[in-house]
């Protein structure tokens, strides 16, 4: 899989993802003795996602789907370029009950997790919310004029409502992907005045980022935002449900201005994953 990166797979997150998954799939056939990667098809693999579905999640189905994938089609070549898998969807009762619980918190309870968290962990956990920001992208937050984003589609209302009061910024997102971002203008002079003299490399799951601010980021802040979550409310939604607040908040806004379907796809392209299902996901 390390072979792949940066030729068929451009995101090192990925292909580290992909490694593990491979490692826990090796070790499910080999206890069920199901046969190796290495004799994997189409067919195999439908049965092996099958037997899985009552089990995991539809989040780690569908990324042992991907590994899979990718393996069959670059490494093994069981699959040939273009032909993908067949998705097929988790029954496991703790899957539908995290599928069913929203994870996002309410303004309210965002501040009580920041008042509760170190001030550089509190500030990123101020703007993960205010932009909607992945744990790994607070590590590598730039300024637009020292890094441009990369030129994906964008819908004209993107960021509707928020280029006035807001900073231009860009992060590195997922597979390696350059994005704009917008952070209000009073967070963004908090976050510039952490600014390093020298970018320092902060290393977080396996991959190095180049910092530039002094604030949270990575694994180390979701923790943090874990344990003051449980120590203000009792309960935690983890880091990642600063997004789903972030993506819930926007549709709100954009609703009164677009269609749904219009929302939708506008708040993808500002969260970075460019699929208004996905964006659905986040609403629940």
């Amino acid at each position: 899989m390390k072979r792949l990166q940066g030729t068929h797979i451009r995101s090192i997150g990925t292909v580290r993802n992909y490694e593990q998954r491979l490692v826990q799939i090796t070790a499910y056939l080999q206890e069920h003795r199901l046969g190796s990667l290495r004799e994997m098809t189409a067919s195999r693999a439908r049965d092996y996602l099958q037997r899985r579905a009552p089990e995991v999640g539809q989040k780690t189905l569908d990324m042992e789907r991907q590994a899979l994938q990718a393996m069959m089609t670059h490494v093994t070549h069981q699959l040939l370029p273009g032909q993908t898998l067949e998705v097929i969807k988790s029954s496991a009762t703790e899957g539908r009950r995290l599928a069913d619980q929203s994870r996002a918190y309410n303004r309210e309870q965002v501040l009580s997790i920041a008042s509760r968290q170190a001030p550089h962990n509190a500030l990123a956990t101020e703007i993960a919310h205010a932009a909607g920001l992945r744990a790994h992208e607070l590590l590598g937050l730039r300024r637009t004029h020292q890094r441009v984003p990369d030129k994906r589609p964008a819908h004209g209302m993107k960021f509707l409502g928020t280029r006035a009061t807001t900073i231009s910024y860009t992060v590195h997102g997922k597979g390696g992907l350059v994005r704009e971002v917008r952070i209000p203008t009073p967070l963004a002079q908090r976050l510039e005045r952490t600014r390093l003299a020298e970018p320092r490399i902060v290393s977080d799951r396996g991959i190095n980022y180049h910092q530039f601010y002094g604030i949270g980021g990575g694994q180390p802040w979701s923790k943090s935002v874990g344990a003051a979550s449980k120590s203000a409310l009792g309960w935690s939604n983890g880091a990642h449900g600063l997004r789903h607040t972030y993506a819930q908040e926007r549709m709100a806004m954009l609703q009164r201005h677009l269609t749904r379907r219009e929302a939708l796809t506008v708040v993808s392209q500002e969260m970075g994953h460019f699929r208004p299902e996905i964006t659905e996901v986040y609403l629940r």
